[in-house]
């Protein structure tokens, strides 16, 4: 019996018509494998996750597949927004293994919890075959398994300082510190597409956010020239919704061209801040729109009545991924008309299409700013909100809300915008009063 249709979370919610029998992270599905000695199949995901659909379509709702789960294994489902305790202990425990962290995260247990292999995303056949093999080692070498499982849990014990050799000193930073770190990340520097030379592509704000404010310490023109390379190409890039503003979570490909569409609240906070910030050093009129985009993005469709921010809008839409986002030409020359012809050179668009399927990813080869085209964009944004939206996680995270609360009043001290202000205004309120309702029930229990 699948056991999340009662669950609130989206993520749980959108497995509750699964045939697998899910239980939620629960004493009782632990209590159930250590009764029935079973393995335990944790799998970890959020809700708006591509590949955690796509394992869901291939895997998780084939009959076959689903028959062997429930006879061999006791089948937890975890929301990684929800319970990050629990979804950072697994992928520790996983990278440990020697795999690549990702969701969906899926990890074997022991009957008592401590895990003894893992990995992402299988496709159906090769998932098929790991449960097959898993349920043989546990039947035919469980202590082999089991001292693994012990090497890996005493592995998580481990703090981070004694992992990393680690030692604590009177004096925390130095610029001769300061200066090697920036020696180690120039190493990796991508100096055509700005960020890290490697696919896929993660914004990471706190890494840029470190190299501004070494500039501003050291003057050093290199960190200044590929902070703005990067910033450049991301607010350019496909990874950046030129329409609708608003960043996805990474890019696929090293030139932050097709994303991965799915936007998540906690690194859009934090972009904000950084593009606040950069704005503040470099004046560069492209960081300024794409503050302000971003931030309208937010206040249109991301935030409650009461003022808190949801979380997430899903990769995917009527089961393909960026459908929402992704244009042909001819549907923008029905729209634009005469005003077609510049806006799709702007952005790349052509007849074939730069993506897939014939459709194109808008980005842009210049930091041409977008109020250029405003009205082409109006016309546009009002099609595009015809179409059927992406799944929309609503869940309100505390922590996530802190950092675009950070990034509204850093947005607000860069440009003195009221309406930032109101908007963080909103949000704290709303904060305070579940802050409120949460003492007054402490205060009854």
């Amino acid at each position: 019996m699948n056991r999340l249709s009662q669950e609130t979370s989206p993520y749980l919610l959108q497995h509750a018509h699964n045939p697998v029998n899910w239980y939620p992270w629960s004493e009782e599905a632990l209590h159930k494998a250590k009764t029935e000695n079973k393995p335990v199949l944790v799998s970890i995901g959020y809700s708006a996750c591509h590949w955690c659909h796509v394992m869901e379509r291939e895997s998780f709702e084939n009959e076959d597949i689903a028959r062997i789960m429930n006879e061999h294994f006791i089948n937890i489902k975890v929301d990684r927004e929800e319970r990050p305790d629990v979804d950072a202990i697994y992928m520790d425990a996983v990278q440990a293994m020697g795999v690549n962290g990702g969701w969906p995260l899926n990890v074997f247990l022991m009957p008592d919890g401590k895990p003894f292999y893992g990995g992402t995303y299988f496709p159906p056949q090769n998932w098929r075959q790991m449960l097959l093999a898993v349920n043989n080692g546990f039947s035919n070498h469980f202590e082999e398994l089991q001292k693994s499982a012990e090497g890996f849990t005493k592995n998580m014990l481990f703090s981070e300082s004694e992992k990393y050799g680690l030692t604590i000193e009177e004096k925390l930073f130095s610029e001769k510190g300061l200066e090697n770190m920036f020696k180690k990340l120039a190493f990796g520097f991508d100096a055509e597409w700005g960020g890290f030379n490697r696919a896929p592509k993660f914004p990471m704000p706190s890494i840029w956010l470190f190299m501004l404010r070494y500039f501003r310490s050291s003057n050093n023109p290199e960190a200044l020239e590929h902070l703005k390379l990067t910033l450049n190409k991301m607010a350019q890039g496909g990874i950046y919704d030129q329409l609708g503003g608003g960043f996805a979570r990474y890019s696929v490909d090293g030139e932050w061209f097709c994303p991965h569409f799915e936007k998540m609240l906690y690194d859009n906070g934090q972009l904000v801040s950084l593009y606040a910030e950069a704005y503040s050093l470099t004046k560069e009129p492209l960081y300024k729109e794409t503050v302000y985009e971003t931030i309208e993005w937010l206040s249109r469709e991301m935030v409650n009545a009461e003022g808190g921010f949801y979380s997430a809008l899903d990769a995917d839409s009527e089961g393909v991924e960026g459908k929402f986002y992704t244009w042909t030409r001819h549907e923008i020359e029905q729209i634009l008309g005469e005003n077609a012809g510049e806006f799709c050179e702007t952005y790349q668009v052509t007849e074939a299409g730069n993506w897939e399927d014939e459709v194109n990813i808008l980005w842009k080869a210049e930091p041409v700013l977008n109020s250029k085209f405003a009205e082409s964009i109006r016309l546009l944004m009002l099609a595009r909100d015809q179409r059927i939206r992406p799944g929309l996680d609503d869940k309100v995270l505390c922590s996530w809300n802190a950092l675009m609360l950070k990034g509204l009043v850093d947005a607000y001290r860069v440009f003195n915008e009221d309406r930032f202000l109101v908007l963080a205004k909103k949000q704290c309120a709303f904060h305070q009063r579940q802050n409120d309702e949460w003492i007054s029930v402490v205060a009854f229990l």
